[in-house]
């Protein structure tokens, strides 16, 4: 049985723990999202490209802050030594990471979470389905892709299907 005196120590230290982490430890996990700033993303496309633009809305709308450049990704892409073979319509940079084209917004953050040594994200070519490249201008197709994850060494595996 705990005495006052050890209650008393077990309020104080967690009070003191609770100042010195600006009232974070015990936030629960939602308030603790909250509080987090936006990944920011920087985004290279071309300044015409319609599904680009919707990549971008998809992305933004799941949290990320986006810088957006229209013109620059075959440099960018280059820079970043992601295959010009797995190269779609646009290239973005998170942090360290490379992500090349139509790849969900889920798989990056779990990307940045993961944190993998490696390039980035692929989505190559434009499939139908993909952020982006969905909705009713598309008659709703689904086309199956993969999201591949880019090795240093340029080779690829699979990081997540949709079917």
């Amino acid at each position: 049985m705990p005495t006052s005196i050890d209650v008393t120590r077990r309020g104080q230290t967690r009070r003191a723990l609770l100042a010195a982490s600006g009232g974070v430890a015990l936030l629960g996990p939602s308030l603790l999202r909250a509080q987090t700033q936006p990944l920011h993303m920087e985004v290279w496309k071309s300044p015409s490209c319609g599904c680009c633009k919707e990549w971008i809305k998809h992305v933004e709308s799941r949290g990320f802050r986006v810088t957006v450049h229209d013109v620059g990704n075959t440099a960018v892409r280059a820079r970043m030594k992601l295959p010009m073979k797995l190269g779609s319509c646009h290239t973005a940079v998170v942090g360290r990471y490379a992500v090349e084209g139509h790849v969900p917004a889920a798989d990056v953050l779990r990307l940045v979470k993961e944190a993998p040594d490696a390039v980035g994200l692929a989505v190559p070519g434009m499939p139908v389905g993909s952020p982006g490249m969905d909705g009713p201008d598309y008659g709703d197709q689904r086309d199956p892709f993969d999201v591949l994850l880019v090795a240093k060494d340029g080779s690829t595996r699979v990081f997540n299907s949709y079917r």
